[in-house]
């Protein structure tokens, strides 16, 4: 899968996801998508329906755009 490819997935709230942070890896739940401007994840956010971001809570709360998410899937 191509990183294009990987920016155009669509995610869902509640899917479990993972994405690279500062060297290591960080997972989280998609807890909303956002798809206007907005404040969340304690900065500003430009989103549209063409463009989404994603709020994801781990230790953290932070808003990413899909190209740095990956699924995790369960076995």
């Amino acid at each position: 899968m191509t990183v294009a490819q990987r920016g155009s997935e669509q995610f869902a709230v509640g899917d479990r996801v993972r994405r690279n942070s500062h060297g290591s890896e960080a997972h989280g739940e998609v807890r909303r998508k956002i798809t206007s401007d907005t404040e969340a994840g304690g900065r500003t956010v430009r989103a549209t329906k063409d463009a989404p971001q994603y709020l994801v809570v781990s230790d953290t709360v932070a808003v990413h755009k899909p190209s740095a998410l990956r699924r995790e899937y369960r076995n």
